[in-house]
């Protein structure tokens, strides 16, 4: 007998062939986007937002094919809007209205899809979607989960229909840093000079993206990406490399934006975490500061001076111990 899960992927998945089959009304059948095809065109973008906020790619691509159909939907055609984001009080920009949970929904209308993957990563920078950014950059399964408690779709089943479209196709392995493609019946146009060649009639099924202009990127504790600065490095200028805003660079590592950076210097390109996986206590050394244990750690900032009743500048005297968790009540 199957499990519930596995009841629950195949029941998904004939929901996804059979809504992506019909063309919508007074659409030509050869119109249509596959899933494939969508995911070709806004692969990138999406890894440049997860580069950017942290969203693991996988997610946005994932929710961008159901909430939009592949971008066949009448919504992501008529408004840019790929994924389903409804108007908000603080919403300046245009409205389409559709039938939703009620009739004539206000949703958000953009000029373009590119920036509806943009508000779609902003959006989620709200507090309730904070929980979020604390899991693994490969946890698509804890994001997918995180974020029907969050509350951004009413759909009980959302979270495994996010999940069967990101095992489908392989989505995850973009959060891993390597490329998906999908074999072609066409012909490959002939590999330019100095390139490797994946073969005649296909596409490679996955190659590694090179991060940065060759940056090697790390993780720490196996869930924090991070990059070691070069001599002469600025958060401009590996912000710049990796196709960041350096502000936000800067932010994921507690640092103001100007600040220098040492050769070396572990600089992370996602959020902190709230906690340290390796330790519960760090016993500081003679002239370390606050936010140095925070770099070491991988833990926010503005975590330790709460679980520690100190300044954000604080200096440490030797032997003082700082709390790298949430202090048991």
């Amino acid at each position: 007998m199957r499990s519930v899960r596995s009841r629950l992927l195949l029941l998904t998945s004939l929901v996804l062939l059979f809504t992506s089959a019909a063309p919508l009304p007074g659409q030509p059948d050869g119109d249509r986007l596959t899933a494939e095809a969508y995911i070709e065109q806004w692969k990138a973008v999406a890894v440049r937002k997860m580069k950017e906020h942290g969203i693991p790619a996988s997610i946005t691509l994932a929710q961008g094919l159901l909430e939009s159909g592949n971008g066949n939907s009448k919504l992501a055609r008529e408004a840019n809007n790929h994924f389903g984001i409804k108007c908000t009080p603080d919403w300046t920009g245009g409205k389409s209205y559709h039938d939703d949970d009620k009739k004539n929904d206000c949703f958000r209308k953009y000029k373009d899809a590119a920036q509806s993957y943009e508000d779609h990563a902003k959006f989620l920078q709200k507090p309730r979607y904070a929980a979020l950014f604390e899991l693994k950059p490969t946890d698509y399964e804890g994001w997918a989960k995180g974020l029907k408690k969050a509350g951004y779709a009413t759909d009980p089943a959302y979270p495994q229909k996010l999940i069967a479209l990101i095992e489908r196709y392989r989505l995850h392995e973009l959060d891993r840093g390597v490329d998906v493609n999908y074999a072609s019946t066409k012909p490959s146009p002939p590999a330019p000079s100095g390139q490797r060649s994946a073969g005649r009639g296909r596409t490679s099924a996955s190659e590694t993206i090179t991060i940065g202009g060759g940056r090697p990127v790390d993780l720490f504790e196996g869930r924090i990406k991070f990059v070691r600065a070069k001599a002469g490095d600025t958060y401009r200028s590996i912000a710049d490399d990796l196709e960041m805003t350096y502000g936000l660079l800067a932010r994921w590592n507690d640092a103001d934006r100007n600040a220098p950076l040492s050769e070396g210097q572990r600089v992370y390109i996602q959020p902190k975490r709230a906690s340290s996986k390796s330790a519960a206590v760090h016993v500081a050394k003679e002239g370390e500061s606050l936010w140095g244990v925070s770099q070491q750690y991988g833990v926010k900032l503005d975590k330790l001076v709460r679980y520690n009743g100190l300044e954000r500048d604080a200096r440490l005297e030797a032997g003082q111990q700082v709390l790298l968790r949430k202090p048991a009540r």
